[in-house]
């Protein structure tokens, strides 16, 4: 297969920035790990309770990325910085009021969908929990900001900022989680809690970086005057338009997850913690097929904006060829590298067992991803987020939850039968996008 130059120069910075992207949650969690089974499961719940809710700034993410990459392709800068102020504005507003209903309920929360955990598993949730959940602001405006950025062709900004970040994240997650003790000095050790800190200054310091960055403005980016700031309802409607039907995609597919996380807390601590690793371990082999998933929205934004529809399909077919090729060789590789991998989170015996079953069943899966996630990044780059919304829904509560419960749970297969059915969902999904690809109704929710 022969590998396009545009995709390497926009898609390798963004391998790059996912990769420390996972290594901040992968850090976390082996850190987090060694301090114990209620701390890494604790944290792999709350973050759970946390994707479900930041998928609203997500999806307000994408918005501002297909609209700013589909105003760029039609050749239109002052349409692309009224989308840069009208963006940061609208996640600001939506993060903090979700943030505050959050802290209202997060002790409800805990108790509702864990109450099954055991008691020190729920209070180490809880402090992770509210120490994150102040961060809501930062990520919301990190992710909008860093979309405008990859929308306008720059990868290389947020790759920078990412890098930064975490090396913020590993160097203050040791310091806080375990203690610091050289010669005469040394720094008590605050455990779960040092990892909540530590991921909320990195994430602080990722938002001022970006926002300088925004504010200083490059070739596309020239933001004058935000003051006296009023909305523009055209250009908010065209972000709410794609970012609506896709945060509601993954509010609801988040949602989703979160109950299947509820199946899981009823099997037990090492069961949780499995999951937990085995999730964290399955976000590294995911690292090429996220980025080619950025790519393809960029991608298809600008072809569809220059309305080029022959070089925006063949690009997303392109793209997932590639992302296929990509994840089947990870995940050949994966395969005897499992149970290492494991051991890097836990002492556990059992622990390490369960999560190398897993790693191994997801590295086999692998093959399916591609279909899942790349197309339907694709086609939300085009702007068809309400038929992806409606996919993923069908996938994650008529297949996932469905089939999760029969096989972990009715059929005794365990956290294994929770994987299974999220590899029957990523093939449902698949099927249906290849299907929409063929006909060109994709095509008809695009920027006017």
């Amino acid at each position: 297969m022969l590998i396009r130059k545009n995709v390497l120069k926009l898609a390798i910075p963004i391998m790059v920035e996912q990769t420390f992207v996972m290594f901040l949650g992968v850090c976390n969690t082996m850190m987090a790990g060694h301090i114990g089974e209620e701390a890494v499961s604790a944290i792999g719940m709350v973050d759970s309770i946390n994707n479900m809710f930041i998928s609203f700034f997500a999806a307000l993410s994408v918005g501002a990325t297909v609209v700013v990459s589909q105003q760029l392709g039609k050749g239109r800068t002052k349409k692309v910085n009224e989308t840069v102020v009208q963006a940061l504005a609208s996640g600001i507003i939506v993060s903090v009021a979700v943030t505050l209903l959050l802290w209202i309920f997060r002790v409800g929360l805990i108790n509702s969908f864990y109450g099954s955990a055991a008691e020190l598993v729920k209070q180490d949730a809880k402090i992770y929990l509210e120490f994150t959940l102040f961060t809501y602001p930062f990520i919301a405006i990190e992710q909008i900001a860093n979309g405008i950025l990859r929308g306008c062709g720059d990868t290389k900004t947020p790759m920078y900022i990412t890098i930064f970040m975490n090396l913020i994240n590993v160097l203050l997650g040791f310091i806080l989680i375990y203690g610091l003790n050289l010669g005469g000095f040394h720094t008590s050790s605050f455990g779960i809690e040092g990892a909540a800190i530590a991921i909320a200054i990195a994430r602080l310091v990722g938002t001022v970086l970006v926002i300088l960055v925004i504010f200083r403005g490059n070739r596309i980016i020239k933001i004058k005057n935000i003051f006296p700031f009023k909305f523009e309802m055209e250009t908010q409607k065209n972000i709410f338009n794609i970012g609506i039907p896709a945060g509601v995609e993954q509010l609801l597919f988040n949602a989703g997850k979160l109950i299947v996380q509820v199946f899981i807390v009823t099997m037990g601590t090492a069961s949780i913690a499995s999951n937990t690793i085995g999730m964290s371990i399955a976000s590294l082999l995911n690292i090429v097929g996220n980025s080619l998933c950025i790519a393809a929205t960029t991608l298809v934004g600008q072809y569809v904006g220059r309305d080029d529809v022959k070089g925006a399909k063949d690009t997303l077919i392109y793209l997932t060829k590639f992302a296929t090729v990509c994840m089947v060789v990870l995940g050949i590789i994966f395969v005897p590298l499992a149970p290492i991998m494991a051991g890097l989170y836990t002492n556990s015996k059992e622990v390490i067992k369960l999560s190398a079953t897993l790693i191994r069943s997801n590295s086999i899966a692998m093959i399916f991803w591609p279909i899942s996630f790349v197309l339907s990044s694709g086609l939300k780059g085009a702007g068809d987020t309400r038929y992806t919304m409606i996919t993923a829904i069908i996938g994650m509560w008529a297949f996932r939850i469905f089939s999760g419960y029969l096989l972990g749970l009715v059929l005794g297969v365990g956290v294994l039968g929770i994987w299974i059915a999220m590899y029957i969902d990523w093939f449902v999904r698949g099927a249906l996008y290849c299907y929409r690809l063929r006909g060109t109704k994709w095509l008809k929710h695009r920027i006017a």
